[in-house]
């Protein structure tokens, strides 16, 4: 039986997006699943789109995402060659010849200008698609000749007529397109680029791609691959079609949809935990058995089954990545958050105040903008506020305390004992006027991360 390998090939012409994370994440799980290699390699023959820092941002966050490829352009195998298409342009060129040798593609002349009046006369036939005619073009044989000798042409496969090219889908089932619904097609630019369908058929087949998951998009892709494929004789890996991801109106991801923060790199710099968004992004598309949500990476793997991948579209909940981000969160160890926090505060202090906050925070961004509530306290409450026999009963009974927390939460329950109240009418008078906010942690532990100076001049102000 053959390794499985599987790929994630990206272009370098931006940065990390939710999209291609699930993908190489699907492409990952899968290859681990089975005790196969993960090939991350570089679609960048598209040189005007692409960005600079387009590749280390795509192996930085994957890495930060704990998706490490087997292989890559920094971590080659030397039996599969180059790793990125603009380096293997001679192959591409080689293997498009070969096929014209074969008489499985020509070279066609037409201009782009021509193309164009191709195209419109078409439309004007009232054709529903647009099929490529190789004869349509007329041109001397000295112009021909001539735009040869400049390079002037791009090479087309030459399609069978009436042949159909279906394939297994794994998510998707049997899909079937007949080669007539496609018309010849360009393999080769004439700048001496490959086109995508061409260069990914020869990639995969060099690197013995057994398994492709990719984005439904592809659909259309595949039955010019395999076309490709029968042209030069090779065996086909196998497909899948992942859906699409969907904010929570049904409306597919776009990257101009600024309600959603979209790239990996924003999750990583607002302190994401990575194992969360892992998780969360293998659950965008797939199920497990067993109905669980909260999977370790090893979990994941061992669990993925390529069977259960969803033919329905996946919902980007970002209610629900934050609460695994927050699950995850309380797993973290305090001493790994204190460190990163830099707090100026004393060891037991830190200690309580992450411990306390952790509970209910999805990122290290929002403990860091607690913190900042105990560093730089208010020096006013806001809005209108007035005591009553509540503040008043804590404040002389907090007096008299030890400032501690069991001794808070001890002044607390006297004065619910004393006032006789409870719920809101007891907690939110002392939380306004200790804490100066209307929300917080558990109160006891909230009045004493603010200090007994700056708690007890607040309660001697506003009760004075």
């Amino acid at each position: 039986m053959k390794k499985i390998r599987t790929r994630y090939a990206p272009s370098p012409t931006g940065y990390l997006h939710i999209g291609g994370a699930r993908t190489a994440l699907f492409n990952y799980l899968f290859a681990k699943h089975f005790n196969g290699d993960f090939v991350f390699r570089l679609e960048d023959t598209d040189v005007a789109r692409n960005v600079d820092g387009g590749e280390a941002s795509q192996l930085n966050n994957l890495a930060w995402l704990g998706i490490i490829p087997d292989e890559s352009p920094l971590k080659p195998n030397p039996k599969y060659g180059n790793y990125r298409q603009s380096e293997k342009l001679d192959i591409y060129k080689n293997l498009a010849n070969e096929l014209i040798a074969k008489g499985h593609a020509y070279k066609a002349y037409d201009s782009s200008e021509e193309l164009e009046q191709q195209h419109a006369e078409s439309e004007a036939a009232n054709i529903a698609s647009f099929r490529y005619n190789p004869e349509w073009l007329k041109i001397s044989d000295e112009e021909k000749a001539r735009r040869d000798a400049a390079g002037e042409y791009s090479i087309r496969l030459r399609l069978p007529k009436n042949t159909v090219y279906e394939w297994d889908d794994l998510v998707r089932g049997k899909i079937a397109v007949n080669s007539d619904d496609i018309g010849d097609f360009v393999i080769m630019k004439s700048d001496g680029y490959p086109t995508y369908n061409f260069a990914v058929v020869v990639d995969d087949h060099q690197m013995e791609i057994t398994n492709v998951l990719r984005g439904e998009e592809h659909i259309t892709n595949t039955p010019k691959q395999l076309a490709i494929y029968a042209a030069f004789g090779w065996e086909h890996p196998i497909f899948g079609h992942l859906t699409i991801i969907t904010n929570m109106e049904g409306k597919k991801l776009s990257k101009r949809d600024k309600t959603l923060k979209q790239f990996i790199e924003d999750y990583k710099n607002e302190g994401y935990r990575p194992e969360a968004i892992f998780n969360f992004l293998a659950l965008l598309g797939w199920t497990s058995a067993d109905k669980a949500e909260i999977m370790s990476r090893e979990e994941l793997i061992t669990k993925f089954d390529p069977d259960r991948l969803s033919k329905s579209p996946s919902k980007f909940d970002i209610v629900k990545m934050e609460w695994f981000s927050k699950q995850y969160m309380k797993r973290v160890p305090n001493e790994e958050i204190i460190k990163v926090l830099m707090s100026p505060k004393d060891d037991a202090w830190n200690e309580l105040f992450v411990s306390t906050y952790k509970q209910s925070c999805a990122t290290i961004d929002e403990i860091r903008k607690n913190l900042l509530i105990y560093l730089n306290p208010k020096q006013e409450l806001e809005g209108d506020f007035k005591v009553n026999n509540v503040v008043m009963t804590f404040y002389s009974l907090l007096q008299k305390r030890d400032f501690t927390v069991e001794e808070i939460q001890s002044a607390i329950d006297e004065t619910k004992d004393i006032c006789n109240v409870k719920g809101k009418d007891l907690f939110m008078p002392i939380r306004l006027a200790t804490t100066f906010e209307e929300h917080g942690p558990e109160l006891a532990k909230a009045i004493y991360l603010f200090g007994a100076d700056v708690v007890m001049a607040r309660l001697n102000k506003l009760c004075s």
